[in-house]
């Protein structure tokens, strides 16, 4: 439902598809690039198993996640990259407005982590993926000039690091994510998505809580000082 040609009709209903509350909630939840069960869903949208069965239907058959089952238990996933793009760019246009404030100590802890450093689906996000997408360009080895590209200093930059950045399929090598706490385009496409796995195993960045959180380790400040000039402490 995401190419192609679409009727005006097409387009109602695909955009109903998150036009409620609960099922936007579980595309949110779903940016992290986990695959959730319908339990844990259910528990995180706050609403009966069935509902969330009912509801997760809807998700699937309008292309917008995909599903398999082990077992007993169901497992559900963003379908593609693509579908992350729209969920990430949608919930930056959702909110132009002042964020409202956080109403307990625990959800002003999650805001701030995530503002700091997160996963957008594979690549990285928030305060972190926006100053390395800085950085990279400052340096000349993205341009933003006409949308992003990266050029031939930035293709060896990855080769330099050991990054391998050919794919198969449509993604394209690198593009603009629009980040919703910052309002400004991080990396994404194969190249964000090669970077932040490298960020990730080589120990610059970790997962932190069980949410989209990440923080740069001291390692990952030393890394980033070295190859981006990106000062140390700056995103902690």
């Amino acid at each position: 439902m995401l190419g192609g040609m679409t009727s005006s009709r097409d387009l109602a209903a695909f955009a109903a598809l998150l036009a409620d509350e609960t099922r936007a909630a579980f595309a949110l939840a779903l940016l992290d690039g986990r695959a959730w069960t319908a339990g844990e869903l259910a528990r995180h949208g706050r609403v009966a198993p069935s509902t969330a069965s009912e509801h997760l239907g809807k998700l699937v058959a309008g292309g917008l996640l995909t599903e398999e089952r082990q077992g007993r238990h169901r497992y559900v996933r963003l379908a593609d990259d693509r579908v992350a793009h729209l969920v990430e760019e949608l919930a930056a246009h959702a909110s132009p407005g002042p964020v409202p404030a956080p109403r307990s100590l625990r959800e002003s802890t999650v805001a701030d982590a995530l503002a700091r450093g997160r996963t957008c689906y594979d690549h990285l996000a928030g305060r972190l993926g926006i100053t390395i997408t800085g950085a990279m360009t400052a340096r000349g080895l993205l341009t933003q000039d006409a949308g992003f590209a990266l050029t031939d200093r930035g293709a060896r930059w990855f080769a330099g690091l050991g990054i391998d950045l050919s794919a198969k399929g449509r993604r394209p090598l690198v593009r603009g994510c629009l980040d919703w706490t910052e309002r400004r385009p991080h990396l994404a496409g194969v190249a964000g998505a090669r970077l932040c796995g490298h960020a990730l195993d080589a120990g610059w960045c970790v997962r932190i809580g069980s949410d989209r959180a990440v923080k740069v380790t001291d390692d990952g400040e030393r890394a980033l000082h070295t190859l981006l000039d990106i000062e140390p402490g700056i995103l902690r």
